[in-house]
């Protein structure tokens, strides 16, 4: 249920109806707005005795029943979209952050000629992959640890912040360690066991939808990292499994802004795994700017014909450069209408 406090609230009101809460048998999580508090109380039932009960508090304004069946990240529990900050950037406060980098980190060379590249031409993060889940046991599984420091002298040359996958509950400390967002891909998107270890992680989470994931499922899984502390998730659309066999996947663009008026977590797309195909990725790119998505993630190669992994779908950076100036006047035209 949903507990919203009067503007002028005092923390000790705010403090009471949490303690009431738990003695219902809910968790409390206070969520603290511009204007007013809000407090979301999570457990089975939402009985209308405990509702009626907490709305005669002092201090609140109104008491209701969550709808949806994810609840912390719903836009019932928070009006607002969320903003993610990692550093000096933020992401969902109606800006537009460019992610860009080879699927797979395979040396000095090519991941620092990628960085500089790529941070030339505007991005903002460098993606790269370290631990790398493969359909194929026999295809490259990453460098480990030895990719996330080259990830790091990156980081370092370019002043780039990393994105970059984990993949087991094993794996979590020593990417924390290196990364500024630690992604969960597809295939990961509901190992539980992951998805509740990285709850206690202190640092932004981005979720990649599952290959063949519902709206609901995808939420639902952002909820588990959500309850179990950690509220800086961020969403990916990187295409789903149909009938479809032109394309990789299928880039469900109207994902985007069905998200956005179901979640306040903010929303990126990937058109480089939504479609597998080079050719559609500026073309699809464009279009995540004009739905409502809050940034890009793109794969890009220096020489994506010699890519160890992913290489159809990779820019090339002169390509990338073209798309950056591409969704320029997109970007633009957004920010206009949001200010």
């Amino acid at each position: 249920m949903i507990i919203a406090m009067q503007a002028e609230s005092t923390t000790e009101e705010i403090d009471n109806v949490c303690q009431r809460i738990r003695d219902f048998g809910y968790m409390p999580h206070v969520i603290r707005g511009e204007e007013r508090t809000v407090i979301a109380a999570i457990g089975h039932g939402d009985k209308k005795e405990h509702i009626e009960q907490l709305k005669s508090l002092n201090g609140v304004e109104n008491a209701f029943p969550i709808l949806q069946p994810f609840k912390l990240v719903s836009r019932e529990v928070k009006k607002q979209k969320s903003e993610i900050r990692v550093g000096d950037i933020k992401i969902g406060d109606g800006g537009f952050v460019v992610m860009a980098g080879p699927c797979s980190v395979e040396g000095r060379e090519q991941i620092m000629a990628t960085a500089e590249a790529v941070a030339e031409s505007g991005a903002r993060i460098l993606r790269g992959g370290a631990y790398k889940p493969r359909t194929s046991p026999y295809d490259f599984q990453g460098l480990a640890e030895e990719g996330l420091k080259l990830l790091a002298e990156a980081r370092e040359r370019t002043g780039l912040k990393i994105i970059t996958e984990v993949l087991d509950t094993e794996d979590v400390e020593i990417v924390r360690e290196y990364a500024d967002i630690l992604q969960v891909g597809a295939r990961n998107m509901q190992n539980f066991a992951l998805l509740k270890r990285l709850g206690e992680v202190n640092k932004p989470i981005m979720l990649k939808r599952g290959l063949s994931a519902t709206i609901k499922e995808f939420l639902l899984s952002a909820e588990y990292i959500v309850t179990h502390g950690n509220h800086e998730v961020i969403l990916c659309e990187r295409g789903i499994r149909t009938f479809e066999t032109a394309t990789r996947n299928t880039l469900d663009l109207a994902a985007v802004p069905l998200l956005n008026e179901l979640t306040h977590l903010p929303v990126i797309v990937d058109p480089s795994h939504g479609t597998g195909k080079r050719s559609l990725v500026r073309p699809l790119a464009r279009a995540a700017v004009a739905v409502g998505g809050d940034g890009l993630m793109t794969e890009v190669h220096p020489c994506p014909e010699e890519a160890w992994s992913d290489g159809p779908q990779s820019l090339r950076p002169d390509e990338f450069a073209l798309l950056m100036k591409e969704i320029e006047p997109y970007v633009n035209l957004r920010q206009g209408f949001v200010s």
